[in-house]
């Protein structure tokens, strides 16, 4: 494995070794020196062209606790903006010797054409509406936590399917885990491809609920959408958001999850987003050890 760009390139065996490789590393979050000297002398690069805190800050983290070199380059307010191209970033990044780059671009299939430019390791940290495999990554080493096994886990991603990168990666990963994963929406925040998605869909959550091990609920992009999907927050939250009285219909063991950032009122109420069955804290702790041990597997780890 050279690059991570999508979920859909791993084999079962990689993923595995991946999440297990997490769980190897969250031990050394424990530590009260939580450093590593695995990747001393490498740089890594994160290639920022979409605000994102939480991705970049967990990749930064990850990189610097493995001793790694970390360069943050926000495209907001350099030479991107200034017109350059992503090949011409691309070639100047070559030739400061990145070893890793990690990209999150607003065009689907941009970390694809990085690969082709830069002889360092490239990780796709979202790219358009297209892939973001550590998250997907990420969710997954959570479920296996907190309920033991992927195999046979029941999976119900809801929400914004159409602009999600979360849902996809999701879908095709959890898919080569052996989950069985539906996708709940709105007819309108289901993409036309969503057939031949290897997962079921339906548009009834309650119907869904009391058979789901886990409910990962997504952010309605708002940003994204150039048009109404929906009639009304309000007529969204009723169809598609979750709340206490949803939780209590799901089984006694099943979590929420949710990527973050979470608009508290509209996909979750307050009273889920706190509650213990909640894991959006755990997959922010989860992100930084999955994330190490990407950047560990990538970059020469031995």
């Amino acid at each position: 494995m050279r690059h991570l760009l999508s979920t859909g390139d791993l084999t079962r065996d990689e993923a595995v070794l991946i999440l297990d490789t997490a769980a190897e590393l969250a031990r050394v979050g424990d530590r009260s020196v939580k450093k590593l000297p695995t990747l001393r002398g490498r740089t890594v690069v994160n290639l920022f062209y979409e605000d994102s805190t939480r991705t970049r800050t967990s990749f930064e983290l990850a990189a610097k606790r493995l001793s790694a070199d970390v360069v943050n380059f926000s495209a907001k307010g350099s030479s991107v903006s200034k017109g350059e191209s992503l090949k011409d970033t691309a070639l100047t990044l070559q030739a400061m010797g990145a070893d890793g780059v990690v990209i999150r671009h607003s065009a689907s299939g941009a970390a694809h054409r990085l690969a082709n430019w830069v002889d360092g390791s490239v990780l796709n940290a979202g790219d358009g509406t297209h892939e973001h495999p550590t998250q997907a990554l990420l969710d997954a080493y959570t479920m296996r936590a907190r309920l033991g096994r992927l195999e046979g886990l029941r999976v119900a991603i809801v929400g914004d399917i159409l602009h999600s990168r979360v849902a996809r990666s999701n879908v095709l990963l959890l898919t080569t885990l052996g989950a069985h994963v539906t996708l709940v929406a709105p007819p309108t925040l289901l993409p036309v491809s969503v057939r031949t998605w290897p997962c079921e869909v339906s548009y009834d959550l309650d119907e869904v609920l009391p058979k789901a091990d886990v409910v990962m609920m997504l952010r309605v992009q708002a940003e994204r959408m150039h048009a109404s999907f929906f009639p009304s927050v309000r007529e969204y939250s009723r169809g598609y958001g979750i709340d206490g009285a949803r939780l209590s219909r799901m089984p006694e063991d099943a979590i929420v999850m949710h990527p973050g950032p979470m608009v508290r009122g509209m996909e979750i109420s307050a009273e889920v987003a706190d509650s213990p069955r909640c894991t959006v804290v755990e997959q922010v702790a989860n992100g930084v050890s999955l994330r190490m041990a990407v950047l560990y597997l990538l970059l020469g780890g031995s």
